[in-house]
């Protein structure tokens, strides 16, 4: 059987190790967070408090995942920070409108 040079060699690299425990750490992370939302969810009374925790901790997680996988966090600074005052901004005003809108009577 002869020997096709055109054929393609098939290279097998070990598994990067250092990789794999940054993906875990990450997984890691968010789990707890996770958690975190799930103890709120279950013990907290419905209300303003239980409301904010939540945007807070969904800030965060979205942040955090933006940073490690959109390798955000490895960026020029005026980069992230040209990302992070808008959503900041965006924040600023749902919290203002909700706010306010719980101020407005209920007319039945």
């Amino acid at each position: 059987m002869a020997h096709h040079s055109n054929e393609p060699q098939v290279t097998v690299l070990p598994p990067d190790k250092e990789k794999i425990k940054k993906l875990w750490t990450v997984a890691a992370i968010l789990g707890a967070v996770t958690a975190v939302e799930f103890v709120i969810a279950f013990t907290m009374s419905h209300g303003t408090a239980k409301t904010f925790l939540f945007v807070i901790l969904t800030i965060v997680k979205a942040g955090y995942i933006v940073g490690e996988f959109m390798h955000l966090k490895y960026e020029v600074k005026v980069l992230f920070w040209a990302i992070l005052i808008p959503i900041l901004f965006i924040v600023w005003m749902l919290v203002a409108f909700v706010y306010e809108g719980m101020k407005m009577p209920v007319f039945n």
